[in-house]
């Protein structure tokens, strides 16, 4: 019994001897069939089943040497734009730093007015290069797209008026019709005197002559701004025996900023004369009392108030608001204007300028339904000068009690 499992135990060794060598022999067999040869009848890359010769490989070889060889020279040629972008950008710098050092000495913008006309035109030639002229620029989304305005000889078509008003109008501005008409003659002159790089062929007349265009040739043009850069021009012109059309385009740089003028303005000995015609409306009185005694004097403080009322219905009642007012509030500053006749809010301003015998005052002409705010004043004494007969409008924004929006204009005159 001992003899029988010796004996089998001596099998199971030989048999697992055996299954070792078995695997190592097919270990041994993978390893060499994995392994790179390196004797010179060994396959190359290529297609599987095919035979490549030296010549090919050769070829290949030198296309990857050309690949890299063309990266590395488009590699060096952007590494020679950005140090040459690099270098302008210093000299900007540079030219910025010793505009600002003369600046601090004391001449700032004024030292715009010395300079060379080289360097002006420099300038507004860069204006051309910034603007959207010949290269287009990134838009976050279409609402930054700045439209064109189309025009004729005649007409302007607005195109940011949209659907609410007829775009199409006629140039009532002065300053707006010459620049349309300096415009057009630039583009004739542009086109009869070409310089010697313009892209056009000299065309002759049916008798041999030189073809000479007129403001009656012009289509149509085009023309947007861009606020910092400058205007944008895109003229048409066309003969009408020919079918060819002329196109002009044209651009006017805005120049630099220059100043003109810097000071200290001084309102706070400015008062303000509101001046109000009234008739019979003595519950929006109350409320036009209640928004000045708010603004008026709590917070600004340098308002006289003159109330030119119209009939005798009412008065009394007005009378006892303007009381209660001067009551609460200890305000004084107010003139009572009694007319017993029909309303006419033109004698009622007239009457209430004239009713002002304390010397200078800045009038403002008031209706009672209007509601205005401390910061308004401060508008109205900083837009106005003492003594001056410019005329122009001050466009201020209220809110009556019914959520109206409404325009006042003050006239020539409005300083006493």
């Amino acid at each position: 019994m001992p003899r029988r499992g010796l004996i089998l135990q001596t099998r199971t060794h030989w048999l697992l001897l055996g299954l070792a060598l078995l695997c190592s022999l097919v270990l041994f067999l993978y390893l060499l069939e994995c392994a790179p040869q390196t004797d010179g009848n060994a396959p190359l890359p290529g297609v599987v089943g095919e035979n490549y010769g030296k010549e090919y490989y050769q070829a290949l070889l030198q296309e990857q040497e050309e690949h890299y060889q063309t990266r590395a020279t488009s590699l060096k040629r952007q590494i020679a734009q950005l140090k040459q972008e690099l270098q302008e950008m210093s000299e900007k710098m540079r030219s910025l730093q010793e505009r600002k050092s003369v600046g601090a000495n004391g001449i700032g913008y004024q030292g715009n007015k010395e300079q060379t006309p080289s360097d002006l035109l420099e300038f507004l030639h860069s204006q051309i290069d910034k603007a959207e002229v010949s290269i287009g620029a990134k838009l976050p989304s279409e609402y930054g797209v700045i439209p064109f305005e189309s025009f004729t000889l005649m007409k302007v078509f607005q195109l940011e008026m949209g659907l609410t008003r007829h775009p199409e109008e006629k140039p009532v501005r002065k300053d707006k019709r010459d620049e349309l008409v300096e415009v057009i003659e630039a583009g004739l002159e542009v086109i009869n005197n070409p310089d010697e790089d313009d892209e056009q062929e000299d065309e002759d007349g049916p008798l041999g002559e030189k073809m000479v265009f007129n403001e009656n040739d012009f289509i149509e043009g085009y023309y947007r701004t861009e606020r910092d850069k400058g205007t944008q021009y895109e003229l048409f012109f066309k003969k009408a025996d020919l079918m060819e059309y002329r196109h002009v385009t044209l651009f006017r740089p805005f120049g630099p900023l220059m100043k003109v003028k810097s000071e200290m303005i001084d309102i706070t000995r400015s008062i303000i004369n509101i001046i109000v015609p009234l008739a019979e409306r003595t519950e929006a009185f109350a409320q036009f009392m209640q928004n000045f005694r708010d603004v008026c004097i709590h917070q600004d403080k340098r308002i006289h108030l003159t109330v030119v009322y119209f009939g005798k219905e009412g008065l009394s009642k007005v009378k006892s608001i303007l009381e209660s007012v001067t009551s609460e509030s200890n305000f004084h500053n107010y003139t009572l204007v009694s007319l017993n006749e029909e309303f006419n809010r033109g004698r009622g301003l007239n009457m209430g300028a004239r009713a002002w015998d304390k010397g200078e005052v800045l009038m403002f002409f008031c209706d009672v339904d209007i509601y205005f705010s401390a910061e308004f004043l401060n508008s109205c004494r900083l837009n106005a000068e003492p003594g001056s007969q410019k005329g122009f409008w001050l466009l201020a924004r209220f809110w009556l009690w019914n959520d109206l929006s409404v325009s006042i204009r003050f006239p020539d005159n409005w300083w006493i």
